[in-house]
C-alpha cells in the first residue's frame, strides 16, 4: 500500500510525539540517577556517580532484587509447565467446554491487577486460611505468567500442525517419545520466548504483589514504592528504577527477537 507524502508526514509526526511521550520520562529518570540534587530538581545542577555507589551497596535494594529474581524465576517455571500442558491440551484435543477453558486461561492477564490482587488475597487468607508469604506471591504471579507461555505455545502448536506427530505415532513412537523428539524441538524457541516474557512480567509487577506478599517479603518494585518519598532516597530510587527498566527490557527484547526469527522461518 502506497501512502501519500502528507499521510507519511502526519504518521511520522504522530509516531515521533507518541514515542517521545513514552521514552522521554525514562530518559529523565536516567539523568536523575546521576544528578547531584537529592530532591531530583530539574534541570540537574550537576552530575555524580555517588547514587550508583549507594544503590549498589544498599542492603535493602539488593535483598529486594534477589527476592524479585527468585519470585520471577519460580513463577516463570510454574508458568512454563502449566502453560505448555494447557496449550498441548487445547491445541491437540477436542472436548466439551474447550472455548470456555481457553477464555479462563487468558482471562487473568486482562483483569485489572487490583481485582486479581484482592481476589487472591481473599482466597489465600479467608478461604484457605494461608498466611501470606513468598509462596503465595509466587502462586499469584504464576496465574498471569501462564498466559504468556500459553499464548506462545498455542500459537506455535497451531501453526506447526500435527503431521509430524501423527507420523511419529504411526511409526510406533509413544506419546512422550513423540513429544521429546518431535514436538518439543519445534516448540522450544516459543517456550523460551514465553518464559522470558513471563519473567519480565513478574519482575516488575507491583499491584498483585502488594496484596499477596507476606510481611517481610519486599520485591524491587515494592522497595521503590516504599523509598520513593524518603529523605535523600529519591536519587537512589532513580538508580534502582533504571536497573529495573534494564532487567525488564532485556528479556522482552530477546523474546521479540526469537519470535520474529520464528515467524520468518515459518513464512519461508
Amino acid at each position: 500500500m502506497q501512502l501519500g507524502p502528507v499521510t507519511r508526514a502526519v504518521l511520522g509526526v504522530v509516531t515521533t510525539v507518541t514515542l517521545a511521550l513514552i521514552y522521554l520520562p525514562l530518559f529523565v529518570v536516567l539523568l536523575n540517577s546521576f544528578s547531584t540534587s537529592e530532591s531530583l530538581s530539574w534541570p540537574p545542577p550537576g552530575f555524580t556517580l555517588e547514587w550508583w555507589g549507594r544503590a549498589l551497596h544498599s542492603t535493602g535494594a539488593l535483598e529486594a532484587l534477589g527476592t524479585s529474581v527468585v519470585v520471577a524465576l519460580a513463577a516463570s517455571t510454574v508458568a512454563l509447565v502449566l502453560g505448555t500442558l494447557a496449550a498441548m491440551a487445547l491445541s491437540r484435543y477436542e472436548f466439551f467446554g474447550k472455548e470456555a477453558v481457553n477464555l479462563l486461561i487468558v482471562l487473568p492477564i486482562a483483569l485489572p491487577g487490583i481485582v486479581t490482587g484482592i481476589a487472591l488475597n481473599n482466597a489465600f487468607r479467608t478461604m484457605m486460611g494461608v498466611q501470606l508469604s513468598i509462596w503465595t506471591l509466587i502462586i499469584a504471579h504464576a496465574t498471569f505468567c501462564i498466559v504468556t507461555v500459553y499464548n506462545n505455545a498455542f500459537a506455535r502448536l497451531s501453526a506447526s500442525g500435527t503431521r509430524l506427530e501423527d507420523a511419529s505415532m504411526d511409526l510406533g513412537a509413544g506419546l512422550f517419545t513423540t513429544f521429546r523428539l518431535v514436538t518439543f524441538p519445534r516448540l522450544k524457541s516459543a517456550l523460551v520466548a514465553g518464559g522470558l516474557l513471563a519473567f519480565a512480567l513478574s519482575f516488575d509487577e507491583i499491584i498483585v504483589t502488594t496484596f499477596t506478599a507476606g510481611n517481610g517479603v519486599t520485591t524491587l518494585p515494592l522497595w521503590i514504592l516504599q523509598n520513593m518519598f524518603r529523605p535523600s532516597q529519591a536519587p537512589v530510587v532513580a538508580v534502582i528504577a533504571v536497573i529495573l527498566v534494564v532487567v525488564s527490557v532485556v528479556p522482552i527484547a530477546i523474546a521479540q527477537r526469537l519470535t520474529a526469527k520464528d515467524a520468518a522461518t515459518v513464512s519461508r
